[in-house]
């Protein structure tokens, strides 16, 4: 071990593999590397609490028990409720750190955000990227400021009330700045691959290391940061044959971290395996809740009309909405003809929660290849309509940063790597975008990754929540409504039903106490009018007949105004639009 000073200190090596040795005299502040065996070259600690040079510079010691946590009151998490919003903390402000995007928390909080869900912050190379090729996964990057500012943001977060969950990466290591191997190759495996590098051994030979390393982390988050839980991602290239599974020990692990606090933990599963989703003695992972893509490629087709590559075995059909709002997955073991085989396994055991539902993410906007936001690819009765869908079923949502008032910025993918790496990640993203037909044309010009141009571009300009009045109030409506309405707050489990009025328009019923169920009109084509329509889901409870509770037409939206729903000549379902009907007594 080599110090700062010039002093070097030999290592001992314990039975289990690992050396240790004791410091007199190490404080925080201080900066280190190793040594390995009689190399001249010296490494950072794979496993360094701060990297403030970045992966490749030396370590610093870092002391956690000197932040003056104020959250001993602060609950935790639980799944029921939650309306989640995607940070991305370098594109989240100008500044790009912990403490200007803690100064933004509380117009979230108003608006009934109640939890963050942060993409990864584990150390990466670059002046700036997504943070899914993390290298250094217990030093929180030094690009937005000190682990102790991460605590500040936290803090914040809880003293308003907000959970704040955070996205990691144990699929892989970056492939700049990770040191992993030259300390022991056993971190990594031949067997699997991933699209991204080598893929973590967690069932190989000596795998005991990779396992702890990765169950550590996971604790070290809950426990020293006071996060609320973790979003796993791209679970389905984290594999492992073992009993239990790696992803059950680090949910147990992480819940034992939290103590008397409840956590969420939420996986992304492109395979959409449910049983992940269930607990340990019903053969599951122990994970509360999944990414839905399913809903989210539904929706994309029925606003935008194009259903290639990925999306192309989705029609965004009424019955496909109908579907997913019952039952969430809509693949759940048939035959998905995008990758030529069955995707999936049966979900129908799962609470509506469990799904996480969202119109944009960090993928999908970015994979739009110019990062447009949903409202610039669709029209605003569409958007107004589908927003309303998303936020008001049993499902979680997820809203994407700066969703909530259809900011203009993009969201590109950048990742700040150069010369032969760079070249290559650029091509591999060029391939990636080349499943779709239209940005193969020789006229598109794809903006590059490692173009810090590509960065400054996604970042927010919050000028325009002020200016973007009518999409504020819009979600902001929506969401007290989510939140106050006694229907649509319970989530409850086979509480909802549906039926196809037309091509492109359903209703929706939520089943409430004693008849007081909710109806939920989601219209995507023209205006329609019946003299009558002979579907039992229309029928008003006994005594009572339809009002209109809540309508995206409204003129504080943008909408055209409200018109009646039933008149004379019958009902009236406007097109481009969304419609709640609460019972009323007659």
């Amino acid at each position: 071990m080599c110090l700062q000073n010039g002093t070097e200190l030999a290592l001992s090596r314990e039975a289990s593999g690992y050396f240790s040795g004791h410091v007199a005299g190490a404080a925080a502040g201080a900066r280190y590397r190793f040594r390995l065996d009689d190399e001249s070259t010296t490494f950072p600690d794979p496993a360094s609490r701060f990297q403030p040079e970045g992966p490749h510079g030396s370590s610093e010691i870092v002391d956690p028990t000197t932040f003056a946590w104020e959250d001993d009151d602060w609950p935790g998490l639980s799944l029921t409720g939650q309306v989640l919003y995607e940070m991305h903390i370098g594109t989240f402000t100008p500044e790009g750190t912990w403490l200007s995007a803690a100064k933004a928390l509380e117009r979230l909080k108003d608006l009934g955000i109640t939890a963050i869900e942060m993409m990864p912050v584990a150390e990466f190379p670059g002046g700036f990227g997504w943070g899914y090729d993390g290298v250094d996964l217990f030093a929180p990057s030094h690009l937005y400021g000190t682990p102790d500012d991460l605590r500040r943001f936290v803090a914040r977060a809880h003293a308003l009330g907000l959970g704040v969950i955070l996205d990691v990466v144990y699929n892989h290591f970056g492939p700049d700045g990770c040191y992993l191997k030259s300390f022991a190759p056993d971190y990594f495996t031949q067997k699997y691959k991933t699209e991204w590098g080598d893929a973590v051994n967690f069932d190989g030979e000596n795998a005991a290391g990779a396992r702890e390393f990765m169950i550590a982390n996971a604790q070290y988050w809950i426990a020293e940061f006071h996060f609320d839980g973790l979003r796993l991602d791209a679970t389905q290239t984290i594999h492992d044959s073992s009993n239990p599974h790696i992803l059950a020990c680090i949910s147990e692990a992480a819940r034992e971290a939290a103590g008397e606090r409840k956590i969420l933990m939420v996986a992304e599963n492109e395979e959409q395996h449910a049983a992940l989703a269930r607990s340990p003695a019903a053969g599951g992972c122990g994970i509360d809740a999944l990414w839905n893509d399913d809903f989210h490629h539904s929706a994309l087709v029925a606003m935008t009309g194009h259903n290639a590559a990925y999306y192309s075995d989705y029609a965004g059909s009424p019955q496909e909405f109908i579907s997913a709002a019952k039952y969430g997955y809509l693949f759940q073991g048939q035959y998905y003809a995008w990758q030529d085989q069955k995707r999936g396994l049966p979900a129908f055991d799962l609470d509506p929660a469990q799904f996480i539902v969202f119109l944009e993410n960090h993928d999908q906007v970015a994979n739009s290849a110019a990062g447009l936001r949903l409202h610039q690819l669709t029209s605003p009765g569409l958007m107004r309509a589908f927003t309303a869908l998303m936020l008001l079923l049993p499902g979680t949502p997820m809203l994407f940063q700066g969703q909530e008032f259809q900011s203009s910025k993009p969201f590109l993918y950048f990742a700040d790597h150069r010369g032969k790496l760079g070249q290559a990640v650029t091509e591999g993203r060029r391939k990636f975008l080349a499943q779709f037909p239209h940005l193969t044309s020789a006229e598109w010009k794809p903006a590059s990754p490692s173009d810090p141009q590509s960065f400054e571009d996604c970042k927010l300009d919050w000028r325009e929540f002020a200016s973007h009045l009518p999409a504020v109030a819009l979600h902001r409506d929506l969401l007290a409504l989510r939140r106050s309405d006694p229907v649509f707050r319970t989530q409850k489990t086979r509480a909802i039903d549906g039926a196809v009025l037309g091509p492109e328009a359903f209703l929706l019923r939520f089943f409430g106490d004693e008849g007081d169920d909710r109806l939920l009109f989601i219209n995507y084509g023209r205006d329609l009018n019946y003299a009558s329509i002979a579907e039992p889901l229309l029928s008003p409870p006994a005594d009572r007949s339809w009002q209109i509770l809540w309508s995206s037409e409204a003129v504080a939206y943008g909408g055209s105004g409200i018109a009646p729903f039933e008149t004379g000549d019958g009902l009236h379902i406007p097109g481009h639009a969304a419609l709640v009907l609460s019972p009323a007594h007659s």
